[in-house]
């Protein structure tokens, strides 16, 4: 029993002594997990702290980078205002010294007109002087002769006076014979104007008319169109000019295809208004200067086979209180054409504007009612077209008459090229001069051939980059242009177009529409395009 119970004491003393060991392991194992757990959180911290330094380190770096390029951007600003001011300054400057430089110019030029002025005045006074002495002597020298010849005369003609008064017969005859000649001059003048007068209106052309495709007298022009018409259909060159003619649908007129299509409706549909005589339709043409608006009229009359006619509205308005009987006659003309009239009246506005404007007259306003009168219905005789840069001042009742209302803008740059093209050809190329001359009928043949161009280095593409250079043109700048540059060519010993020459004229021109619609802006005027 002892001994189990010596046993049972020494197994319980180990068993508290093994259970002992193993309470300190797990201790120790735990304060090495919890040791290690601190070291773990500690780096953690560590990491996380370095982490929070190098970004706010990058933050800082980034808001100093940032200023910096702010202060960069605010030193460039005040460096490019610094320029600007310095520029306008210059510029400034420079516009001072111009207009001082005129001022002195100008200044020149007056003095030197009035040197000028006055040492003319005075060698006119000189010679005036020098003529005021040898006309004396040539009066004192002509009175004596003339007072010698007067002294005859009157000598004569007391006897004559002597022998009529003491013959009674003689004096009667004498006194009849004076009566009767001016009598005869009197009416045979008077007769003459009276006459002439009365042909003039029922036969002549109205005085307003600036150009027609009709006689001015039934009579005038018979021989000159039959040459011509000979001469054409003899040659040739006047044969096919004449079926290139009638082939072309708008001759030499280039337009936008919209537009050209509507205008060749409106010729078609004007031809076939004749063929079926019913009542023409009036139309209205706008747009800037130059841009073929007269040039589409003619074509109009001639594809529709109609008489053409052409006035200007600014000739009305000196015409007075005549005006309405102007306006009367050219209608009364118009019925003399057998094929239709196509009257085309540019510069309409002139006398055609609002009649409650303040600037219009009663003779204007008369003339406005004379021709709403004449146009009141639909007319079988006359094609009215009425041509305006500003249809705004037009008459309310004026554009109630047009059937159509057409506008004529200024050409893009692709009609721009095409119009440098046909230019080219008829100033430089001359290819468009036999159809003229063929129309001037004998004189051609005996005028003197002008000098070749030789066009040297001219390719499409400096004429497309003419036209891109041309922007706001118009048709008849164009035209202007390329007369210009055929006086420059004629200008060289050698007549020679080459592409420098073509470019410096462009450039010139250019300038040149560019300081015209400056100083039109300046004026206060509409710019022209």
């Amino acid at each position: 029993m002892l001994l189990h119970y010596f046993l049972f004491t020494q197994l319980l003393s180990w068993t508290l002594c093994l259970e002992k060991q193993r309470k300190w392991a797990e201790d120790q194992r735990n304060l090495y997990q919890q040791q290690a757990q601190a070291k773990a959180q500690m780096m953690r911290y560590e990491d996380e702290l370095a982490r929070k330094r190098m970004q706010t380190d990058h933050e800082a770096q980034k808001r100093h980078n940032t200023e910096l390029v702010q202060l960069q951007e605010q030193s460039s600003i005040r460096k490019e205002q610094a320029r600007r001011a310095t520029e306008e300054q210059i510029q400034a400057q420079q516009r001072q010294t111009d207009k001082e430089r005129a001022e002195i110019e100008r200044e020149t030029i007056r003095v030197k007109a009035m040197a000028e002025a006055e040492g003319r005045a005075h060698e006119a006074k000189l010679t005036e002087d020098h003529n005021r002495r040898m006309l004396l002597e040539r009066i004192n020298g002509e009175r004596e002769k003339w007072l010698a010849a007067i002294n005859t005369t009157f000598s004569h003609i007391e006897g004559g006076f002597r022998i009529l008064l003491t013959d009674r017969s003689k004096l009667l005859m004498t006194v009849g014979g004076a009566t009767a000649l001016a009598a005869g001059v009197y009416t045979t003048r008077e007769g003459a104007r009276v006459t002439w007068g009365y042909i003039n209106r029922i036969l002549g052309q109205p005085s307003l008319i600036r150009e027609s495709s009709m006689a001015k007298f039934p009579w005038s022009g018979v021989g000159t169109r039959a040459t011509n018409k000979i001469l054409n259909y003899s040659t040739a060159a006047g044969a096919a000019a004449l079926a290139q003619k009638n082939k072309s649908t708008l001759g030499d007129i280039v337009l936008h295809p919209s537009l050209q299509k509507r205008i060749e409706h409106l010729a078609r549909a004007t031809s076939n208004t004749k063929i079926h005589q019913a009542p023409f339709r009036n139309m209205l043409f706008y747009g800037p200067p130059g841009t073929g608006k007269t040039m589409v009229a003619r074509e109009i009359a001639r594809k529709s086979g109609l008489d053409y006619a052409m006035m200007t509205g600014g000739d009305v308005a000196p015409l007075g209180s005549q005006a309405v009987t102007k306006i009367h006659e050219i209608f009364d003309w118009s019925k003399k054409s057998n094929k239709g009239l196509l009257l085309f009246i540019d510069e309409a506005d002139a006398f055609l504007c609002e009649r409650n404007s303040t600037h219009m007259s009663e003779a204007q306003r008369s003339a406005l009612n004379a021709l709403l009168f004449r146009t009141g219905d639909q007319s079988r005789d006359v094609v009215l077209v009425l041509a305006t840069n500003r249809p705004g001042d037009l008459d309310s009742a004026i554009t109630d008459r047009m059937d159509e209302a057409i506008e004529f803008p200024l050409p893009t740059e692709n009609e721009r090229f095409k119009l440098l093209k046909l230019y080219m050809t008829k100033y430089l190329y001359g290819e468009g001069s036999n159809s003229s001359e063929s129309k001037r009928g004998l004189q051609s043949l005996l005028k003197k051939k002008s000098q070749k161009i030789t066009v040297k280095d001219l390719q499409d593409d400096v004429i497309l980059e003419a036209a891109h250079k041309t922007e706001g043109f118009s048709g008849r700048e164009i035209a202007k242009l390329m007369a210009s540059v055929q006086a420059a060519v004629y200008g060289r010993p050698d007549c020679v177009l080459d592409s420098g020459l073509f470019k410096e004229i462009v450039d010139y021109k250019v300038s040149e529409h560019h300081q015209r619609i400056k100083l039109a802006t300046e004026a206060g005027e509409p710019t022209l395009g």
